[in-house]
């Protein structure tokens, strides 16, 4: 007797259910090990500190063909809860919508390749493996989520051939983009230090805010690049410049500023910091001001260039939602930046105009559609 379809939309209300804000594995990763190990598959708990993560796979380990799915269960904090028209973790269906914290981003993406992948091994078992990353650390550090697994995978010689990540890509309406890269994320804190003393004193004084200043416009004023063949123009923002100086009549000692930059493929984050430096030791010799320098790489520029696995998934999202996907570059940082060392990868999913918001929610077709493109990935993969 055939098995019924798992309901991908079921799935999702309970993992919105679980309460997984990072760190919080909250029950998620429990209710995937235990659907996915009834579906025959091989769960491994990858937990490294304090953070749940779960691996699991379906078929021959160092099989010639393993496709792969990543993704997390940890979400965003809910904010003001009185802000919200449903609770939060209630999964609340209503006027074809799912509401809760993780519907969109992304416990629908991963309830869908979870019921995809569980129905084509119980149906028509391909030949090869399905392999599953979960981690509950995508919305944090992310220091011990992807990366404790792709580790744990390297140490215990498990390989995807290539990998989908369900994260939210489409602007606006289902099918309409495919992410084959991200740009780059880093971000420097600067710290100028000169001396301190009275207004009416300058001389007698060594004041860090023009130097600050003239640091920043250089900075901020110089153009990094005019774009890519697959990348918008490189950008650098000052997010926020401090002296905690309440006082008119003092020229503070010290100043500090932070910058963000999201880089495309024509650096790499080594040659940003060298250039930063270059600039920072300018104004340094410049003013007579001692200056230092901290940075945060989240990720480097990556892409997978146009070819078989982008084609794949563009063909199986055109047949389900009758939408030709445009390849992007757009967005933020995601998982995807750590699985483009082990295999290549490519991101889609739903539309992601709610996610991190307050009533966060999915439209319920949508999580079923997301399954049907799944799917036919799978299939098409292993045909």
């Amino acid at each position: 007797m055939p098995f019924p379809p798992l309901d991908a939309a079921r799935l999702t209300a309970d993992l919105i259910r679980c309460a997984s804000v990072t760190p919080e594995e909250g029950g998620a990763l429990q209710l995937l090990e235990q659907v996915l190990t009834g579906a025959g598959f091989t769960c491994v708990r990858v937990d490294r500190g304090g953070i749940a993560n779960l691996f699991a796979r379906w078929g021959e380990k160092g099989a010639a063909r393993a496709f792969g799915f990543n993704g997390h269960t940890d979400v965003v904090p809910v904010g003001d809860v009185e802000a919200w028209s449903v609770p939060p973790f209630g999964a609340v269906e209503k006027a074809g919508m799912l509401w809760g914290r993780g519907a969109t981003d992304m416990k629908s993406a991963v309830a869908a390749f979870v019921a995809a992948a569980v129905d084509m091994v119980r149906d028509a078992p391909p030949k090869g493996a399905i392999i599953i990353t979960i981690t509950g650390d995508e919305e944090g550090d992310a220091v011990d989520g992807t990366v404790a697994l792709l580790d744990w995978m390297a140490a215990n010689d498990e390989r995807m051939t290539a990998c989908l990540v369900g994260e939210p890509t489409c602007p606006e309406r289902m099918g309409e983009m495919i992410k084959i890269g991200r740009r780059g994320s880093l971000s420097a804190w600067f710290a100028l230090t000169g001396v301190q003393g009275h207004s009416a004193y300058p001389h007698r004084a060594k004041n860090p805010l023009p130097a600050m200043a003239r640091l920043m416009d250089r900075l901020a004023s110089h153009t990094l690049d005019s774009g890519t063949a697959h990348f918008d123009p490189s950008t650098l923002a000052v997010v926020t410049i401090d002296t905690g100086n309440p006082a008119t009549n003092v020229i503070p000692a010290s100043c500090r500023a932070t910058v963000n930059i999201r880089f495309n493929d024509a650096h790499t984050s080594q040659s940003l910091i060298a250039w930063m430096q270059a600039e920072l030791d300018g104004v340094s010799d410049e003013f007579g001001v001692a200056c230092e320098m901290r940075v945060k790489v989240s990720g480097e520029s990556f892409l997978t260039p146009p070819g078989p696995l982008s084609d794949l998934v563009t063909r199986a999202v055109e047949a389900e939602t009758g939408v030709k996907p445009v390849l992007s570059t757009t967005g933020g940082t995601s998982d995807a930046r750590f699985v483009k060392d082990h295999c290549p990868v490519v991101e889609f999913g739903l539309v992601g105009q709610t996610m991190h918001q307050v009533d966060e929610r999915v439209e319920v077709a949508q999580i079923h559609q997301l399954k049907a493109i799944y799917a036919r990935i799978l299939s098409d993969y292993f045909a």
